[in-house]
């Protein structure tokens, strides 16, 4: 039989519609059989690969000034208050921290080739630099400028209110970092930082699940369908993570 390349294009279409008019056909006509599988489940309890949990530990990426700047930092973004811990206590810089050290901080899997202009937003990121060389440049830039500013106090030193001053000024792009796009490094944190608090607690943020408890959110738990529909009811259950909860790990052992 001749291949559907070999074929005159009238006549390869031709062909392409009659094998899907077959398939079609054998589907309605209850040819095709779904497949059947009895006695057995079908994959491997265990297989599968969840992510390697984030651990409290030393520094993978941040030099010690750069954590005290970044947990500052992600404490005005998220401060705390009487129900819920800010962005430091809910691990947002330890999140960042492990993913600095890991792929998503030297940009695996991205196109990092140069020439390099500044595009459109619709055209993405069009910086040479890593988010592991983003943050080095721009927390060293902000302690430096914070330095100048306020009588050589880095910026984990300064007030609250002057900490918030400087941010809103990278934010508008009034405030400029040394050899960086600051507005650009503000997006950058803001973006982790909210990422840090609402992921799973796997990856080191959400400690003791926060977030999830504040908003109400179940979780990874296997089945809360009853309640999709019940808007404005506080879900009952306390929030699980990937690899469970605390007091079931506890528990155990």
């Amino acid at each position: 039989m001749p291949s559907l390349t070999s074929l005159p294009g009238r006549h390869r279409r031709r062909t392409l519609l009659a094998g899907i008019s077959s398939l079609v056909f054998g589907f309605l006509s209850g040819k095709a059989r779904a497949l059947t599988i009895a006695g057995a489940l079908p994959w491997t309890p265990g297989a599968a690969a969840p992510p390697a949990e984030a651990r409290l530990g030393p520094w993978l990426f941040f030099t010690p000034a750069e954590a005290r700047a970044t947990e500052a930092l992600v404490d005005r973004l998220i401060p705390p208050d009487e129900k819920t811990p800010g962005g430091k206590d809910a691990g947002c810089a330890v999140f960042i921290d492990r993913q600095l050290a890991g792929p998503y901080g030297n940009a695996h899997g991205l196109y990092m080739q140069g020439p390099f202009a500044a595009g459109t937003p619709e055209q993405g990121d069009q910086s040479p630099f890593t988010p592991a060389m983003r943050y080095r440049r721009a927390l060293a830039a902000l302690d430096r400028l914070s330095r100048q500013r306020f009588a050589g106090k880095p910026f984990a030193a300064i007030p609250p209110s002057e900490q918030d001053a400087l941010l809103a000024g990278l934010e508008s792009g009034a405030v400029a970092l040394e050899d960086l796009d600051g507005k650009a490094f503000f997006a950058l944190l803001l973006e982790n930082t909210k990422e840090g608090f609402f992921a799973d607690p796997v990856y080191g943020g959400n400690r003791g699940m926060a977030s999830w408890t504040m908003i109400g959110f179940p979780g990874a738990r296997y089945d809360y369908r009853d309640w999709i529909s019940r808007h404005n009811e506080r879900y009952p259950l306390p929030p699980v993570g990937i690899m469970g909860r605390p007091a079931w790990n506890e528990a155990r052992g």
